[in-house]
C-alpha cells in the first residue's frame, strides 16, 4: 500500500463514525517462524559479542588491577548507576522502550564502546608519543582523541537503534534515553579502571578522592555529553527533511565532543582551572540538563494528549481517557483502579492499554510530519485493535 502525506496524516483517526461496536482483530501476535528465527540469531550474536567483550575486559582488569581490586572497583562503580539509570527510566515512563533494548544499550556502552575506545585511544596515544613527549601525548589523547572516539563509540548505538528499529524510536525523548543509558554503561566500565588504578597507585586516600569526584560529584558527565548527540538523532528521526536529518546528528555530535573535550582539558590540567570549569561550565550545564529532562517528559505528555485527540473525535477513545493518558498522575491512578477492581490481569491490561495509546500518539506524530515508515497504517490499525481489546479486558465488557 502506498499513500501520500494526507493519507498518513489522517489514517484511521479519520474514520467515521464512532468506533463503538468495532470488532478488533486478534491482538496476541502470531509471528511467522522467520521473524522468530531472526530474533534468535540476533540474540545469539548479541550474547556472543557481549560475552567476548566481557571476557576481554575481565582479563584486562584482572591482569592490570588484580581480581580483588577489580571486584571492589566494580562495586564502587555500580553506586552511581543507582542515580543515573533511574533518571532515564523516569524520563521513559510515557512510552517505555523495550527492556531488552535498554539492557543492550547499557551493555553496548559498558563492553563494546569501552573496548573500542580503549583500543583507539591507546593507538592514538602511541601515535602522539612518536611526535611529542609523554606529557603532551597524554594531553592530546585526552582532549582530542578521547572525546571523538568515545562519543562516536557511544553514539553509534543510538544511530543503530534509530536506523534498525525505527518503530521503537519516536524522537527526542527516545534519543535522550538511549544516549543516557549507553553513556551510563560506558561510565561504569571507565570508573572501574579509574577506581582500581587509584587504589593500586595511591591506596585508600586516592581511591576516596576519585570516588567522590567521579561517582558522587559528576556521575552525569558522560550521559550529558552523549544526550546532546541523542537529541540530534531524535530531531532527525522526527523529520523528513534531508538537510535536517543530516545536520541535526552532526551538530549534536560536534557539541557532545566539544563538551567532552572541555571537561577533559580541565581534568588533565587540574588545579584552579578544573574548579573554574566545574563551577562556571559544568554546574550550569548540569542544571540545564536536569531542566531538559523535566521538559522532555512534560513535552511527551503534551504530545500524547494532542495526537490522541483525533482518535477521541472519531470515537476510539473518550476525552477522559485522553486526559488520563497524557498525565502521569492519572495514569498511576488508573493502574491502581485496575488492580483494585480486576486484580493483576486487569492491571496488565491497563498497562498494555496505556503503552499502546502512547505508541499510537507518537506514531501519529510521525505520520503528521510524514516521517512514518511504509507500515504506518498497518501499525496504527494494530494499535487500535490492542486499545479496544485491552479496554474490554480491564472493564470486563463482553466481546
Amino acid at each position: 500500500m502506498t499513500w501520500g502525506p494526507t493519507d498518513q496524516q489522517q489514517g484511521y483517526a479519520a474514520w467515521p463514525p464512532s468506533a463503538a461496536g468495532y470488532e478488533p482483530a486478534p491482538v496476541p501476535g502470531n509471528p511467522t517462524p522467520r521473524p522468530v528465527l531472526r530474533g534468535w540469531v540476533i540474540t545469539g550474536l548479541a550474547i556472543i559479542g557481549f560475552g567476548l567483550g566481557a571476557l576481554v575486559l575481565g582479563a584486562y582488569y584482572g591482569l592490570t588491577l588484580g581480581v580483588l581490586t577489580s571486584l571492589f572497583a566494580i562495586v564502587l562503580a555500580a553506586i552511581p548507576l543507582t542515580i543515573v539509570i533511574p533518571t532515564f527510566v523516569w524520563l521513559d515512563r510515557y512510552e517505555a522502550e523495550p527492556t531488552k533494548y535498554l539492557v543492550a544499550a547499557f551493555l553496548w556502552g559498558a563492553l563494546i564502546a569501552a573496548l573500542l575506545a580503549g583500543l583507539l585511544n591507546t593507538s592514538a596515544h602511541v601515535v602522539f608519543s612518536t611526535a611529542t613527549d609523554p606529557e603532551q601525548a597524554a594531553l592530546a589523547t585526552a582532549v582530542f582523541s578521547a572525546p571523538l572516539v568515545e562519543e562516536a563509540a557511544k553514539g553509534l548505538l543510538v544511530v543503530l537503534v534509530w536506523r534498525l528499529r525505527r518503530r521503537e524510536f519516536d524522537g527526542i525523548t527516545d534519543g535522550m534515553v538511549y544516549a543516557g543509558i549507553v553513556a551510563a554503561g560506558f561510565a561504569f566500565t571507565e570508573n572501574i579502571q579509574y577506581l582500581g588504578l587509584a587504589y593500586v597507585e595511591g591506596g585508600e586516600q586516592m581511591l576516596t578522592g576519585v570516588f567522590i569526584a567521579r561517582c558522587l560529584v559528576t556521575p552525569f558527565a558522560h550521559p550529558i555529553f552523549t544526550v546532546v548527540f541523542g537529541i540530534g538523532v531524535g530531531v532527525a528521526a522526527s523529520s523528513r527533511r534531508g538537510p535536517i536529518r543530516v545536520a541535526a546528528p552532526l551538530i549534536g555530535f560536534v557539541l557532545a565532543v566539544l563538551l567532552h573535550g572541555i571537561w577533559n582539558l580541565a581534568a588533565v590540567t587540574g588545579g584552579q582551572g578544573l574548579v573554574a570549569v566545574f563551577l562556571l561550565v559544568e554546574v550550569p550545564i548540569f542544571l540545564a540538563f536536569i531542566g531538559l529532562i523535566v521538559w522532555a517528559r512534560r513535552r511527551e505528555g503534551r504530545l500524547i494528549g494532542r495526537y490522541l485527540a483525533p482518535y477521541a473525535d472519531a470515537g476510539w477513545l473518550s476525552p477522559a481517557e485522553v486526559h488520563m493518558l497524557s498525565r502521569m498522575g492519572p495514569r498511576r491512578a488508573a493502574r491502581v483502579w485496575a488492580r483494585q477492581t480486576g486484580g493483576r490481569a486487569a492491571l496488565a491490561s491497563m498497562r498494555s492499554f496505556q503503552d499502546a495509546a502512547s505508541e499510537l500518539a507518537l506514531l501519529r506524530l510521525r505520520m503528521h510530519h510524514s516521517a512514518a515508515d511504509a507500515h504506518a497504517l498497518e501499525t496504527e490499525r494494530r494499535l487500535l485493535d490492542t486499545i479496544v481489546t485491552r479496554r474490554r479486558e480491564f472493564t470486563g465488557a463482553p466481546y
